[in-house]
């Protein structure tokens, strides 16, 4: 094989486009490995542990790094990346509007009432958001490593002018039905969702959304993403009080639901006053210790519609085996999903170590996913601020979890693997392609259990059956529930404690 490597000086596109243009080069004949990227701190370390050389750079270079059989053309190749990296043109006869330059121009296009999504690095991203709430809108920022003292300058300003900041790092928000950012499609109804959790947001929705297929009323009209550190003590809750007095003045929300990771206690506190005096009934589902998952929560809710809550589907039973060692290992691409397997299982099984420990004295480096290999039970968030910077998020691009999972599965301590898809809007057009024949490779030599939760509708764009059914041909067990997948791994791990006692 043969390395190509060049420099594009000033040249620019995202990190999401150069991905897909990554991937679009490599399927190009004679193409091994492509990676096509900005020349950041990270993506050098990652195409250096390719094995590619890369010349001085600075951040405001293109990498294009290619590996090739012998006998390919390198000119070739490249214009496979020229190709990809040309935007698609408009059709013929479509109108062409200059994209406008700043969001000051873009806000004076567009009328009152309309939400500015904000995605952009996350050091530009406070002064976009300003702007757009000084012109009068509520704004989402999607963009994630914002500053948390510049969380707090925002949410104050907006506060003050009667604005909602959903954010920093929202990544999930419906508004009238419609889905923003990584949210699933689901039916509408009458519920109300405030969410200072993405992924969190997103197993409401699914949950609800299956419960609901022949309830009348239960459905999801507004799910207001606040931002992970809204809840946290810094924040104090800012955006969440915004967001559940717009809902307790809507006369289409019957209930409203807020979902959090674990928040400041402090906080959380004095939100359940804040809640209580509202005229519509407000169900907590605040994560932490000795707290309801999720699931019980959806369960909650239902109960306070007036109806049972259904039997959760799990498909792939047939696949688990006996565990395989005493270790249960977790990797999540849901930051909320994480938190709530470690709660469940710190329960049963005593300290999990993490990059988002529920205590410090239990972290891992939030650097290095390799730090996974611990002589401990560990849990893993890939969606961590400290593992996206320079790439796409994991349910874009799932290749650093798909090494891990090949990795935990040939350590002989490893007994249960426990993974979450989650599907939606913005997520990885079809991810279990990309994640069945992980599975089946992980387990070829070692047939250790794996166990996922599956967060999706029937009416998202990827298919929850067919990721279903890939998942499960792949050697899976398939639940929609994160918490029955916790407690199949709890119970796989304890079975083998039986046997050895």
């Amino acid at each position: 094989m043969k390395d190509h490597v060049e420099l594009r000086s000033g040249a620019y596109a995202d990190s999401v486009t150069l991905l897909q243009v990554s991937r679009a080069v490599q399927a190009a004949p004679g193409v091994v490995a492509a990676q096509v990227a900005m020349a950041t701190g990270l993506n050098l370390e990652v195409l250096t542990g390719m094995g590619f050389d890369v010349p001085d750079s600075s951040p405001n270079d293109m990498v294009v790094a290619l590996r090739l059989d012998d006998d390919a053309d390198v000119a070739a190749a490249l214009a496979a990346v020229d190709a990809a990296l040309v935007p698609a043109r408009p059709a013929s006869g479509a109108s062409e509007v200059a994209p406008p330059r700043t969001t000051g121009s873009a806000l004076r296009r567009t009328g009152s009432g309309a939400v500015a999504l904000v995605s952009v690095p996350g050091a530009s991203a406070t002064v976009e958001a300003m702007d757009a709430v000084e012109a009068g809108h509520d704004v989402m920022v999607f963009s994630d490593n914002v500053p948390v003292a510049e969380e707090v300058a925002l949410k104050t300003y907006a506060t003050s002018r009667g604005a909602l900041v959903m954010g920093p790092d929202c990544g999930t928000a419906v508004i009238d039905g419609i889905g923003l950012g990584f949210a699933n499609t689901t039916r509408p109804g009458r519920i109300g969702i405030v969410a200072a959790s993405g992924t969190g947001c997103q197993q409401l929705l699914a949950l609800l959304h299956h419960a609901g297929a022949e309830l009348d009323g239960v459905g999801v009209r507004h799910a207001l993403g606040v931002g992970g550190r809204d809840l946290s003590a810094a924040v104090g809750g800012l955006s969440t009080r915004e967001a559940l007095r717009r809902l307790d003045a809507d006369a289409d929300v019957d209930l409203v639901v807020v979902v959090s990771k674990p928040p400041a206690p402090e906080v959380a506190a004095s939100l359940a006053t804040y809640a209580g005096g509202l005229g519509t009934p407000v169900e907590l589902g605040l994560l932490g210790r000795g707290q309801r998952d999720l699931t019980t929560v959806a369960e909650a809710v239902l109960a306070r519609l007036g109806h049972a809550a259904p039997t959760w589907p799990v498909a792939g039973e047939h696949n688990t085996g006996a565990a395989t060692g005493p270790l249960l290992r977790g990797l999540f691409v849901g930051g909320t999903l994480c938190d709530e397997s470690m709660l469940m299982a710190t329960e049963v099984l005593g300290p999990v170590r993490s990059n988002i420990p529920l205590s410090d004295d239990l972290g891992l480096d939030s650097t290095d996913p390799g730090d996974l290999l611990t002589d401990s039970h560990t849990m893993i968030d890939f969606g961590d601020d400290a593992l996206t910077q320079g790439r796409a998020h994991p349910m874009i691009d799932p290749t650093l979890r798909n090494e891990q999972l090949a990795r935990a599965a040939a350590d002989p301590q490893t007994g249960v693997i426990l993974l979450d898809l989650v599907l939606g809007h913005g997520a990885e057009p079809d991810p279990a392609a990309m994640l069945a024949p992980a599975i089946s490779a992980a387990r070829a030599d070692r047939p250790v259990p794996v166990v996922v939760s599956l967060v999706g509708t029937d009416l998202d764009p990827q298919g929850l059956d067919a990721q279903r059914d890939a998942l499960v041909a792949a050697g899976a067990e398939v639940h929609l529930s994160n918490a029955a997948a916790t407690r199949r791994a709890l119970d796989l791990l304890s079975q083998l404690e039986g046997k050895a006692s």
